[in-house]
């Protein structure tokens, strides 16, 4: 059989041939990234090898150009390995420690009402364990002090916990990571895709989900001396397909019409079920979620924000993997969900990626037409992350250098000056706008972020057409989530997702879904108070909103 060794990772494997090369380093427990599930569309995958006539160039989606084999770059998931073969993996941003995680969401205080409580006998020296005033289990010594709780807001992307003293509702530290689920599928219907379609697809998502979290606690439990026993319930917040995973839940039927969820939420298990290593009489509690569609983390984040009980016309949004949004008009709700896909977070994108160092997370042009690109940890341009690349588009489309149609701009029709026209070239033989150190904007990045803004304002508009009320008549726009949070009013307005009238009604409200699992985990009255709440949203099916396909096709323009 082949050898295949990994060298910057000192790790060797003997696989049968036409193993591929992806598949070759899960089985010495190395995960290369196929955000697409292993479809050869996204081309993150890429490693080097070192001969191209020990492998199999599959046929894909996503081409390699002359240039890519010239240097040894192959895609790992449609490679095949034929004889003995080196690769190098390229760095992950990950394991550098540069990746920028939000674990901050909306202040939002409750009164300290646990389902856990404990009570200590002098007599026996023993502490009882109550779980909704119901002894479940006992502790020598007095251990009344230690009672703690984790929230886990489990996105798509990123994983933020939190670990939570039950006796004083203190917030004692947080920790986030990377959702290693990305490295399997980059979006819900992709990892909907892998845990149906792979064998043991289900089981890999679970446990790399499960081991990151436990992962995740042991840390915080380490730098704040107190050990897992002591940790007695954990509270997952995440969007529907999340909630499956991480339970080990087949999530098979949220991709088949009619789209039911096995869970629906505002239940509790057993710790144990889901692999969390917290102590023997832990629970995890799995708030209600809305729909298939709009989760857990977005019923937390209408508790969180409160806005069941304003009188506000409210639109609140979480832009990411998922477009997902509720709309309260005099505090009727109602939510929907768009596929926005993962453009807006680099993926998909020619240089798009994490927020890791050196990605452009900031770009401006200021009136003399001066560009000022800023990247994370001030280092050479490797790439674009998300915010990034809401300010590039939108700049570019506010000075006209992208027309409202999504094209570049013809120079020779333009009056921009000659040193911005001039960044308008060819990257692989395709139009494209030179950002800086060799970074680009191709046609094709442009398309993808029509695409995924179109989604999310035809989304905004089949909602307001529903409660027959008009842009104009909202308040106020929340923008949730860890992504959310470092965007620009202005850039969400001038790349179309929000009209230019709102502009000055946006406020960031952070890790809502953090915030209001928190709630939830402190306070027992806020899990009733959310189920009466989610009973009484109303859910949109965008695919059987009339003209909806219309709506889509007249969002695509710039605005």
């Amino acid at each position: 059989m082949p050898r295949v060794t990994f060298i910057n990772e000192n790790l060797t494997a003997e696989v049968p041939a036409g193993t591929t090369i992806a598949d070759a380093a899960r089985q010495v427990g190395l995960t290369v990234e196929t955000p697409c599930g292993g479809a050869g569309t996204c081309g993150k995958c890429r490693v080097i090898v070192s001969d191209l006539k020990a492998v199999e160039i599959m046929d894909s989606v996503k081409k390699l150009t002359d240039q890519d084999l010239r240097q040894g770059l192959v895609m790992a998931c449609q490679t095949r390995i034929r004889s003995d073969l080196e690769v190098k993996t390229r760095p992950d941003p990950e394991k550098d420690g540069s990746l920028q995680i939000l674990a901050e969401g909306r202040d939002f205080r409750v009164a300290v009402d646990s389902r856990f409580r404990k009570e200590y006998d002098e007599k026996s020296n023993i502490t009882s364990i109550f779980l909704s005033g119901i002894p479940i289990e006992s502790e020598q010594g007095d251990s009344r002090g230690r009672l703690y709780g984790v929230t886990v807001d489990i996105g798509t992307t990123t994983l933020v916990t939190a670990l939570i003293d039950f006796n004083t509702g203190r917030e004692v530290d947080s920790i986030s990571a990377l959702n290693p689920q990305c490295k399997y599928a980059q979006d819900v219907v992709s990892r909907i895709n892998y845990s149906s379609h792979y064998k043991d697809g289900l089981q890999t998502l679970f446990e790399a989900v499960r081991d990151e979290i436990n992962q995740m606690i042991g840390k915080l439990c380490d730098r704040n001396g107190i050990r897992r026993e002591w940790i007695y319930e954990a509270v997952y917040s995440g969007n529907t397909t999340m909630l499956h995973l991480a339970t080990m839940t087949d999530p098979y039927s949220l991709g088949q019409y009619p789209y039911t969820p096995v869970i629906e939420g505002g239940q509790s298990l057993l710790a144990k079920e889901c692999g969390l290593e917290i102590s023997r009489a832990g629970r995890v509690y799995l708030p209600p979620i809305i729909s298939s569609y709009v989760g857990a983390d977005i019923s937390s984040g209408v508790l969180a924000c409160s806005i069941h009980r304003q009188a506000e016309n409210i639109l609140f949004i979480d832009i990411g993997t998922n477009g997902e949004m509720v709309l309260s008009i005099n505090g009727k709700m109602s939510a929907c969900s768009t596929a926005a896909g993962p453009a807006f977070e680099g993926m998909n994108i020619t240089f798009g990626m994490r927020a890791g160092s050196g990605a452009i997370e900031s770009f401006e042009i200021d009136s003399d037409y001066e560009m000022e690109v800023k990247t994370i940890g001030n280092e050479p341009a490797k790439g674009i992350c998300g915010s990034g690349l809401f300010d590039l588009v939108g700049e570019l489309v506010r000075i006209g250098l992208i027309e409202k149609s999504g094209r570049f701009v013809k120079p020779e029709k333009s009056a921009l000056p000659e040193k911005l026209l001039d960044r308008i070239g060819k990257y692989e033989g395709k139009t494209a706008f030179h950002i800086d150190n060799g970074v680009y904007l191709t046609l094709l990045d442009i398309r993808q972020i029509q695409l995924a803004k179109s989604a999310l304002r035809a989304g905004i508009e089949a909602m307001l057409g529903l409660q027959e009320v008009d842009v104009s008549d909202i308040d106020e726009v929340y923008i949730a989530g860890s992504f959310g949070y470092h965007l620009k009013p202005k850039s969400l307005v001038n790349i179309g997702i929000l009209s230019g009238e709102l502009e000055d009604r946006i406020r960031f409200v952070g890790n809502t879904s953090k915030t209001g699992g928190t709630a939830l985990l402190l306070n027992e009255g806020c899990r009733e108070e959310l189920l009466d709440i989610v009973k009484n949203i109303k859910t949109l099916e965008l695919s059987q909103y009339p003209d909806f396909e219309s709506l889509f096709v007249k969002s695509m323009n710039f605005w």
